[in-house]
């Protein structure tokens, strides 16, 4: 794969990095640089196909199924385009460091013409912190750099530890590419700027407020970092030189859809000033959002708040201009002690980002011993931009597109204080197989049926690996949402979950479908022969309309993702479990009047609760933001 990435257009290679090297024995002290990981394997297609039937189980009619049978047969039939597909996989998997990661980025992400803010680019609320002011602001956003800074040197220093889930080394390529990089718009498809292996990388980073852009250098001349006193210093005239309000917010243009954005990116780019520009932006190692105060909302509303200005700032009316949604890192600072994290995810996913805030937020909680050095910093600069009537016009439209977007969105967090993921380890259980249980039951009572769900899961066990989509095992979650709701029903607990979280990661092997479903198709795209009959099946399109997108992303601070539903119909839904507590944010589309994340949220503590009393808990406990009552965001 070529290296030379940090400034390419069009489809991108990904897997831009060395292999791992050899060890001579088990390391005592595991470094990222230096863990040897195995290559990702293609599933065996009868393995697949079986999985992809029993999934369809409780999603089409009896009659649709058996047709869809027949379709499976025939693909997969000795000598079929089923096995003709698979050995095109396995010859790509043999050559390439990962047969599927640039595909699925490819595909998922620089292809996809939608909006990155709310359909995208997830975000990562953190726990409120003790400012009210700006002064209490720029304090902790001076700390809050240090400490990205001090993580940034473990990587560069390739002193990061190796991490483990579940037993397995974890993949730590994403780390490399987290610092100046962007993704790039364009009219058909996007790009990606990625750090070059080996060239010095930038020394500043991008600090926006009132929707102006500053350059702020974070580098001494010998290479050392600032001191918190010292960014303090900068933050400080950066908030000096931008206290005009009346402001383009021309951040507006990145929330836009894909094409669009690409369209007006192209007139922006012209004229030289606007290439500079927003090449500093680009190639900053990250944004910090500075965000002016927002409306007070009642303590009810006051999470689900909290996530809208996370996740797309709120509209062009409030801090949405703040954001440049390109930028694989911003960190977002409300003057109220509000903050948060927004990112790209066609580079990174989000267990890398946890890793990152927890390692920030214990940075932020220790002193600060560090004396400033004497030497006078110069002025930050600001990032000027030269606005046409053409590009004021894109403006315009991108602030209306994005507020109705906003509006449109339906959102609902709330923390579930009944138990945490306490209570399923005692009975033996995995605690994100028993939350999978509790968002079919909910959506199962709410709907009167079940859906196409997906839970994205890791896939960083091998080298390169990005993730994959398990889908639970429906059949037996309706039989017990069918025995929970009868009146007289007995529910034995259960000594295993019946989601087929446990089998369906076995070392060595990817656990989920859809990946290697979407492999088959691209790898018959691109012989430029029709598609098999299974692609063209309305059971695969039903599949693969998943209404339910559900992830854990496990931190150990107590804060929460949030990202849009995948489909106009369905739910976006992401939780945190904790030792007592569990964080959950629920969103869903208002221009869909089946779905309302408000109604769903409800429902879902009602079933933890019944699950906590099948599981001998008494549920009382439970201390629910808001005082039981869950908001959605209008």
């Amino acid at each position: 794969a070529s290296r030379r990435l940090h400034f390419q257009r069009g489809p991108v290679a990904l897997g831009a990095f060395e292999p791992f090297s050899s060890l001579q024995g088990p390391p005592s002290r595991c470094l990222a640089s230096s863990f040897p990981l195995p290559r990702q394997p293609v599933p065996p297609l009868a393995q697949t196909l079986e999985r992809y039937l029993r999934s369809l189980e409780v999603l089409v009619t009896p009659e649709e199924l058996e047709e869809t049978r027949e379709l499976v047969q025939e693909f997969g039939a000795p000598g079929g385009e089923g096995e003709r597909l698979q050995a095109q996989l396995e010859r790509r998997a043999a050559r390439m460091e990962n047969w599927l990661s640039d595909w699925w980025v490819q595909s998922a992400y620089l292809e996809s013409r939608l909006p990155l803010a709310v359909h995208s680019s997830p975000a990562v609320v953190l726990p409120k912190q003790d400012y009210s002011d700006w002064r209490g602001q720029l304090r902790f956003a001076a700390k809050l750099i240090a400490g990205v800074l001090d993580f940034k040197a473990k990587i560069d220093q390739q002193a990061l530890l190796v991490e483990y889930r579940g037993g397995h080394p974890q993949c730590m390529a994403q780390y490399s590419r987290l610092f100046a990089s962007c993704r790039l718009p364009g009219p058909k498809h996007d790009g990606l700027l990625l750090p070059v292996p080996g060239r010095r990388a930038p020394t500043f980073i991008t600090v926006v407020r009132n929707f102006q852009f500053f350059q702020v250098e974070v580098y001494n001349s010998d290479g050392t970092p600032l001191t918190v006193d010292q960014l303090h210093l900068q933050l400080q005239r950066v908030r000096g030189l931008s206290w005009k309000t009346d402001k383009e917010p021309l951040g507006v243009l990145t929330g836009d859809h894909r094409h669009t954005w690409g369209q007006a990116y192209s007139t922006l780019m012209r004229d030289r000033l606007n290439r500079e520009s927003a090449r500093c932006i680009q190639h900053s190692l990250f944004t910090v959002c500075l965000d002016a105060p927002v409306l007070k909302v009642s303590d009810e509303r006051y999470p689900s708040r909290v996530a809208a200005q996370m996740l797309h700032g709120g509209g062009s009316y409030s801090n949405s201009g703040n954001r440049w949604f390109d930028k694989t890192l911003q960190f977002i600072l409300g003057e109220d002690g509000v903050c948060g994290v927004l990112y790209e995810q066609a580079v990174a996913d989000g267990a890398p980002i946890a890793t990152i805030i927890d390692h920030v937020l214990d940075y932020c909680k220790d002193p600060d011993t560090a004396r400033a050095p004497m030497t006078p910093l110069p002025l930050p600069p600001k990032l000027y931009f030269y606005i046409t009537p053409e590009i004021q016009w894109d403006i315009e439209r991108a602030k209306q597109n994005l507020d109705i977007l906003i509006t449109d969105l339906d959102i609902s967090c709330f923390t579930y204080r009944g138990f945490g993921q306490g209570l399923p380890k005692r009975w033996g259980l995995r605690p994100d197989s028993l939350f999978q249980v509790a968002l079919q039951l909910a959506y199962y009572r709410t709907h009167g049926s079940l859906c196409a769900t997906s839970e994205v899961v890791s896939l960083r066990r091998f080298h390169l690996g990005r993730t994959d989509a398990v889908r639970p095992a429906a059949p037996p979650v309706l039989r017990l949402a069918r025995a929970m709701d009868m009146p007289h029903g007995q529910v034995t607990p259960p000594r295993a979950p019946p989601a087929p979280h446990r089998q369906v990661t076995p070392p060595r092997a990817p656990p989920g479908i859809d990946r290697h479903l979407l492999g088959l198709k691209l790898a018959a795209i691109g012989d430029g022969q029709r598609l098999p009959g299974i692609f063209m099946d309305t059971a695969y399109a039903i599949a693969t309309h998943c209404r339910l997108l559900t992830g854990q992303v496990a931190s150990r601070s107590d804060c929460l993702m949030i990202y849009g539903p995948q489909v106009p119909d369905g739910y976006g839904v992401c939780y945190n479990p904790l030792d007592a507590h569990v964080n959950f944010a629920i969103t869903a589309f208002n221009c869909c009047r089946e779905t309302h994340a408000q109604r769903l949220a409800r429902t879902l503590q009602q079933v933890l609760d019944q699950l906590a009393r099948l599981l001998g808990e008494s549920p009382g406990g439970a201390d629910r933001e808001g005082g039981g009552d869950v908001e959605g965001q209008p």
